[in-house]
């Protein structure tokens, strides 16, 4: 009898920018990289058949997912997309943007049909602007939202869900031993609350970023909230 067909995970992970003359442009990523590794090395132990790339251009960071659309998908497609980037956009290591959007309409149901049935998640560590969150709770309706912060959520397509290290507009710290964001979901997949739901999961990571971690040295003290969007129309437990 056959066996049936794992779930995959793409894992594409920038460190290092440079511009069309070969100087340096955004900063290295320190810290970034091996933390791709260790959550590459755990979505293989949760039987994910991982593809772990780095430093991708714009262009090439298209065609991966290109790839992902053509292949034969288990129960579940993940994908943890960690560089530099702005509201609705991630960066190659050219420096040039991606739109998110466009990842998303390459595996929509239009352009996949093999993946409209599949669960799709995304772990998106980038930046989405350049506010700093000083950790204080404000009261009150009447701030304006980040121009196109919703962009990001309408783009999705049906059976995705999507999280984000950063609220629109905001910045999301990493140091040279990891992210805020990943590394919370690294310790959530290596747990326990690996068993749970996916939306419980996300909420649970969600409150070790917001309540548990802070940022040091130049930004000492400031905060970061992640955030999450899903079309799902079931309950999925895809790390149990």
């Amino acid at each position: 009898m056959s066996q049936p067909r794992q779930s995959r995970a793409l894992v594409i992970v920038n460190t290092d920018f440079c511009g069309s003359d070969g100087q340096a442009t955004f900063g290295k990523r320190r810290g970034a990289r091996r933390e791709a590794e260790q959550l590459s090395n755990t979505l293989s132990r949760l039987n994910y058949t991982v593809k772990l790339m780095h430093n991708k251009t714009a262009k090439e960071i298209e065609e991966l997912y290109h790839q992902e659309s053509s292949c034969e998908h288990g129960e579940y497609f993940v994908s943890i997309l960690s560089s530099h980037g702005a509201q609705g956009v991630v960066f190659g290591c050219d420096s040039q943007p991606v739109k998110l959007a466009r990842i998303f309409q390459i595996l929509s149901s239009k352009k996949c049909p093999g993946l409209t049935q599949i669960p799709k998640i995304f772990f998106i560590q980038a930046c989405r602007g350049e506010e700093l969150d000083p950790g204080l709770t404000v009261e009150g309706d009447s701030g304006d939202p980040a121009p196109g912060g919703f962009s990001d959520y309408l783009s999705i397509p049906p059976q995705t869900t999507a999280m984000f290290a950063c609220s629109p507009g905001y910045v999301a710290f990493l140091s040279i031993s990891g992210s805020m964001f990943l590394q919370a979901l690294l310790k959530a997949l290596k747990g326990e609350e690996r068993h749970l739901s996916l939306n419980r999961l996300l909420t649970r990571i969600n409150w070790e970023v917001a309540v548990r971690c802070q940022a040091r040295g130049t930004y000492q003290g400031c905060k970061e909230m992640p955030c999450f969007v899903t079309n799902l129309l079931q309950e999925v437990f895809p790390f149990s």
